[in-house]
C-alpha cells in the first residue's frame, strides 16, 4: 500500500479511515510475525506502516475537533504569571 498524503486523507469520510486504520494495523501485525520469524525482506515496511497508521489517526482527529485543516485561533489566553524561583 502506497503512502497517503494527508490532504488525500482529510478529504475521506470518518468511516473510511476508520477502515484504513484497522486493515494497516492488521498490515502491521502480519509484517511484525514476519519480521519475527525471519520471514520479512522489506523491514522499512514496519516503520511506513507505523506512520501511516499515526497520519490516519492525526486526520482522525481533526476531523473529531472539527478543524478540518483550518487554523483556528488558540481559545487559551497567554498567562502573564511569574514563574516560581529555584531556592
Amino acid at each position: 500500500m502506497p503512502t497517503t498524503k494527508p490532504s488525500e486523507l482529510r478529504k475521506l469520510p470518518v468511516q473510511e479511515l476508520q477502515k484504513r486504520i484497522q486493515d494497516t494495523k492488521k498490515e502491521l501485525m502480519e509484517l511484525r510475525f514476519q519480521s519475527s520469524i525471519g520471514q520479512l525482506d522489506k523491514n522499512h515496511r514496519v516503520t511506513q506502516a507505523k506512520r501511516e497508521i499515526a497520519r490516519m489517526l492525526t486526520v482522525l482527529g481533526e476531523k473529531a475537533r472539527g478543524a478540518d485543516g483550518e487554523s483556528q485561533p488558540s481559545s487559551k489566553p497567554a498567562s502573564k504569571k511569574p514563574r516560581a524561583r529555584k531556592a
